[in-house]
């Protein structure tokens, strides 16, 4: 049978988000979906993270699709299309990236759940100097067949929050498992439950859009700082850069980065290393900002204000910038310095609980306080521009990791779809991911990806350029000539 279509309902998690990004309710009748076939459909989860997904892919792909009607002068904003299996496909594109026919592994072995005296605890040792400092924290040294078990013994030994306390106190990445209820009525989830979405204010100035953009790049022209790292704001300057943005990605030299990762999120980007502290560096980097039309941070609160370079400094140093920010637990409160992933925030917020239990904690099944905040960042940016396009000024956006989960826990509920299956594909067919790769030859090899769930009549279908080598690219911007 043919696919079939439904309007977002207005009642809808997608209608919630739009109208906290500003935008017109009207425009929600250009959205339809295409739903799984299957009962469950992809996704699959006790919460509703398949519509978690659809919604932030839905806002962004309206968004983007509103930009691209301004920018090529046409009078109505083309339909969106929101497909299921690419949304799917794009929330795990993590897992699905090959180089080299490779996969990565996207856990290191000491990222998991720990057995406590009273719980459970979630750690996080991606990176060595997060690895080095849990270690440090737990009084264990880094290496030997027995890590695990030693581990094991000395998480146990404590409470769950002692271990949290202890390892964040060493710069680690520790959280104690809780309950829905427990998070909530805690001083950081209180704060975070009367925050909007995505927070938003304008900034003033008089900066109008460069000349360029068309229904197909709605960012042709435009000019994007990527000062993040790890998935949520590299899948929000990945979007972008689908979309015609020239986006810069900046990190600084000493802090390692994943090439895997990098594979999957640089899609479309350049990345350069300058050194903040160094006077060239910091030189170079007040250039490119002076050129910059979107700065995106994805640091814990305070990393960049002791260079000056926190959103307001951002935005008063260009009038008329959009700066949009990403952080794990928000500005304010108590958790406000911490650092923070996605597979955190599930186990301190009580989605781990709820998607396991309380003797056996589980997890998602894709880190999707990560993409869904990524899609969502994008598309506060893409408003941003939209506004700015109009009247000059320049925008702030703040969105957090915790405050998505609040979203998934509090204000999400599954929403009816038809099961519709492309004319014949079985059920296997329709759920296999792999409809939504693609592979092209690139300059690190044969790179198989994910295809963006971002989509409306004529807008692009893949990025212009495939991910090179993390850090390798002058920091420069091109010549949009």
């Amino acid at each position: 049978m043919e696919p079939r279509e439904e309007p977002v309902g207005i009642g809808g998690g997608a209608a919630g988000a739009w109208r906290a990004l500003d935008g017109g309710p009207a425009l929600l009748d250009r959205v339809a979906y295409v739903a799984a076939h299957r009962d469950g459909g992809p996704l699959p989860a006790r919460l509703p993270v398949r519509e978690l997904a659809r919604s932030a892919v839905a806002v962004c792909s309206l968004a983007a699709a509103e930009l691209a009607a301004i920018r090529a002068g046409r009078r109505s904003v083309p339909p969106v299309t929101v497909d299921d299996g690419a949304v799917a496909a794009a929330f795990v594109s993590d897992r699905l990236v090959r180089l080299d026919g490779r996969a990565w592994d996207t856990f290191a072995p000491l990222s998991r759940f720990w057995r406590a005296s009273d719980g459970f605890v979630r750690t996080h040792a991606n990176y060595p100097h997060h690895r080095a400092r849990l270690l440090a924290a737990l009084g264990l040294p880094d290496g030997g067949d027995a890590l695990p078990a030693l581990m094991a013994r000395a998480v146990a030994a404590r409470t769950a929050e002692e271990v949290e306390e202890a390892v964040y106190a060493a710069g680690g990445l520790a959280v104690a498992v809780r309950s829905p209820d427990r998070w909530a009525a805690g001083e950081q989830g209180a704060l975070l439950a009367g925050q909007p979405l995505p927070a938003r204010e304008r900034t003033g100035g008089s900066l109008p859009l460069p000349a360029g953009g068309t229904l197909a790049q709605p960012c042709a022209g435009l000019r994007v700082l990527d000062l993040t790292r790890v998935l949520a704001g590299p899948v929000a300057t990945r979007t972008l850069a689908l979309l015609g943005a020239e986006v810069l990605r900046i990190d600084a030299p000493f802090l390692p980065e994943s090439q895997e990762a990098h594979n999957d999120t640089g899609l479309g980007k350049r990345s350069a290393l300058l050194d903040l502290g160094r006077a060239a560096d910091r030189r170079t980097f007040e250039d490119l900002l002076g050129q910059a039309d979107v700065v995106v941070t994805g640091y814990r609160p305070g990393a960049l204000d002791r260079f000056g370079l926190g959103a307001r400094e951002l935005a008063a140093a260009r009038p008329g910038l959009v700066v949009a920010e990403l952080s794990a637990w928000g500005r304010q409160g108590p958790w406000r310095g911490r650092r923070g992933f996605d597979s955190l925030v599930q186990a301190a917020t009580g989605i781990a609980e709820l998607e396991g239990s309380p003797a056996a904690p589980g997890a998602l099944p894709a880190q999707a306080l990560d993409h869904g905040t990524g899609y969502l960042l994008a598309a506060a940016v893409l408003r941003s521009l939209t506004e700015r396009h109009q009247d000059g000024g320049g925008a702030l956006a703040r969105l957090t990791l915790a405050r998505t989960a609040h979203w998934l826990l509090r204000e999400l509920r599954p929403e009816h779809a038809p099961a519709a299956v492309p004319p014949g594909m079985d059920d296997r067919e329709g759920d296999d991911p792999g409809r939504w790769m693609l592979e092209r030859t690139g300059p690190l090899g044969v790179l198989g990806y994910a295809r963006s769930p971002v989509s409306y009549q004529g807008g692009p279908v893949d990025w212009a350029r495939l991910s090179g080598r993390w850090g390798a690219d002058p920091a420069r911007w091109t010549d949009h000539g």
